[in-house]
């Protein structure tokens, strides 16, 4: 069994909550052969996790650093890429336009593998043709006038961003996204051009995130509308093609499910920690005191959190908010800012940010209460991994947050400090329902979110996409010398559930022989 993981920004050149879930995913199937193409950010990230033999090759795709010093495509070749160019794009502004999308982007991976691509997008007759396309004046581009300057930056980010189609895809076994976004090109490509089932997890809602991020981007809103009209379609072509689709929870079925993803190609797969790994955390600390672990990011929303804590402090002078985890490359002036934030408030000697620690276990027990205050989550590992430690919780409700914690945790709203403190206090006042909750929620962990069945889940999964039918293009089937295979049901369908083309198509090849 062969499987090529295809990760962003995390595995294996990261910590963090997908990267544990990968390391969970190769470690807990020593008998599968895993490559991993992973999407960095330079190609020069050292490694962070220590690979396991069954780990065969790593094959990093840069977003950054110089482009191809190739030239661009000359003459016929050039023409054939604008006029694609221009179907690309106006499949990404208008949408009631959308058919072009997969077709030219699948187009553009011979160009990409080539050397081609980059050179072709920042050629300046395809710099031309974006400016044409979105100046058209049914587009909603075209009121913002977008100048050169709009142009040149969101030539620079497209290029970028499409540089994964320049990997070798996989041919054969199952390529198997960690999340959406970038990491799904080569597996699209490896779909549409060998036939290799696509299986694709999200633990979090990479679209959303993008519209998160975009909001307090440094551009124009044509470039804005551009790159999130991107990533939209992308979205909707993984969907689309995906065998399968895994979310981590039942809030990211929603978005799938929207996106266009057929109900009977979803299923829910929970994330999963061992509670021996993660036993009850043992005595809490004297001292009045929450603690966060993760990775200082943006979307972890701390300044919500200091906020929250300096109401708290006002209530309980003594108490200590103690900050758990790294800053990764790049985010060093969100954490100053922080930093910042919390002497602005006064009350920077009562907020400690500590670092990575060496056992995670540590940072949860450092604290009477374990904070989560993200903007955007899926199922997240640090939620799990502290119920697991018996600490009671109190989190923001994004994503699969509410379907972690069931009750036995106090949920409040995103970006808002004044509910959070509250429960927080709630929770440091009474140490008797602290107990309790703890309690019942390492039970649920151990009920409902065991690392076992998730990795049972996922090899299940393995072995159905891989013992089907070949799955070809658009659900052709492979033809052998003994005549022609017949195609199962989709994977992801069951009995009970709608016949899909690939049904219809396997009960039309049984009438025929």
């Amino acid at each position: 069994m062969r499987v090529t993981l295809l990760t962003e920004g995390t595995y294996p050149h990261q910590h963090g909550g997908v990267s544990v879930w990968c390391d969970q995913l190769v470690q807990g199937m020593p008998d599968v052969d895993f490559d991993i193409v992973a999407v960095t950010g330079t190609g020069h990230e050292p490694l962070a996790w220590e690979l396991p033999a069954n780990v065969r090759s790593v094959t990093t795709a840069p977003l950054w650093g110089p482009a191809s010093g190739a030239k661009p495509p000359r003459r016929k070749e050039l023409r054939r890429f604008l006029d694609a160019y221009e179907r690309f794009l106006h499949s990404i502004l208008d949408p009631v336009y959308t058919t072009h999308f997969g077709t030219e982007l699948y187009g553009f991976a011979d160009l990409a593998r080539r050397g081609l691509l980059s050179p072709a997008l920042r050629s300046e007759p395809a710099l031309r043709t974006l400016q044409r396309v979105w100046t058209r004046d049914y587009l909603p581009t075209a009121v913002s006038r977008p100048t050169l300057h709009d142009a040149l930056n969101a030539t620079d980010l497209l290029e970028h961003a499409l540089r994964p189609l320049s990997v070798e895809p996989p041919q054969d076994g199952v390529a198997h996204a960690a999340s959406g976004g970038l990491a799904t090109l080569p597996g699209l490509i490896a779909s549409q051009q060998f036939g290799v089932p696509f299986l694709l997890t999200e633990h979090g809602i990479y679209l959303r995130e993008r519209y998160l991020g975009y909001r307090t981007g440094p551009y124009r809103w044509p470039v804005k509308a551009l790159l999130l009209g991107f990533y939209r379609m992308l979205a909707e072509e993984s969907y689309r093609r995906a065998a399968l689709v895994t979310p981590g929870n039942r809030y990211n079925r929603r978005w799938e499910e929207r996106g266009g993803t057929p109900s009977a190609h979803i299923r829910t797969v929970y994330n999963g920690v061992d509670p021996a790994a993660f036993p009850p955390a043992g005595p809490e600390p004297e001292t009045p005191t929450l603690s966060w672990a993760g990775r200082v990011d943006p979307i972890k929303d701390l300044e919500t959190l200091i906020r929250a804590f300096a109401i708290v402090l006002k209530e309980l002078p003594e108490a200590k908010l103690r900050l758990f985890g790294g800053t990764p490359k790049g985010g060093e002036g969100y954490r100053d800012g922080c930093v910042a934030l919390a002497a602005e408030l006064g009350i920077a000697d009562s907020v400690v940010f500590e670092g990575r620690v060496a056992d995670i276990t540590d940072a949860y027990a450092a604290g009477n209460v374990v904070m989560l205050s993200s903007i955007s989550e899926g199922f997240p590992f640090t939620l799990i991994e502290a119920m697991s430690c018996g600490r009671s919780t109190v989190s923001t409700d994004v994503g699969g947050v509410r379907e972690a914690v069931g009750d036995t945790g106090l949920v409040v709203p995103p970006r808002e400090p004044e509910p959070m403190a509250a429960a927080a206090l709630e929770l440091l006042r009474d140490p008797e329902r602290r107990a309790r909750l703890g309690e019942q929620a390492r039970l649920r962990v151990i009920e409902q979110f065991t690392l076992r069945q998730n990795i049972d889940g996922f090899r299940n999964i393995y072995t159905e996409l891989l013992g089907t039918a070949r799955w070809l293009p658009e659900g052709v089937v492979a033809v052998g010398a003994d005549g022609p295979d017949l195609p199962q049901e989709r994977p992801g369908t069951a009995e009970g559930r709608p016949v899909t083309s690939w049904g219809r198509r396997a009960e039309k090849l049984q009438e025929a022989r």
